[in-house]
């Protein structure tokens, strides 16, 4: 898949350096202040998907899966440089295009407007604006 000079495709061998460093572009150093757990992260990821443009790693998303009943958007990020150009959109899609009869799509991001926007704009909803509001979400955070 192609996006204004983007090469989106799966991905299971990306150097951990390159990883590493979009991480910290995207200023998400707790992830890249630990690497073992980063490699684990993405090691037993279901499908990882990378965006390069002139072999730079310019974005990445992943999904942990069963395959059949749910799965997690996970990680979506795109280089501060490639923002805005429809890589983001092109990452999720790519990254849930194996996962097509796989009913409950769920994700968990932070409460910044566009980000919520952005996912919106992908079919995403907030629970409470689901349906009859019947569902609930619940998070546990440990350590």
């Amino acid at each position: 898949m192609q996006a204004e000079g983007f090469t989106v495709e799966p991905s299971r061998a990306l150097s951990m350096n390159e990883v590493v460093a979009l991480y910290r572009e995207v200023g998400w150093t707790t992830y890249a202040d630990d690497v073992p757990t980063l490699e684990a992260a993405l090691t037993g990821s279901s499908h990882v998907v990378a965006a390069r443009r002139g072999g730079r790693l310019d974005g990445q998303a992943r999904v942990i899966s069963d395959g059949a009943t749910i799965c997690y958007l996970q990680d979506v990020l795109v280089h501060p440089d490639a923002q805005r150009a429809g890589i983001g959109r092109a990452l999720v899609l790519a990254a849930l295009e194996p996962y097509a009869s796989v009913r409950q799509k769920v994700l968990l991001t932070e409460d910044e407007p566009r980000q919520c926007a952005f996912y919106e704009s992908l079919g995403y909803q907030e629970i409470r604006d689901h349906g009859t509001g019947s569902l609930r979400a619940f998070v546990r955070f440990d350590g």
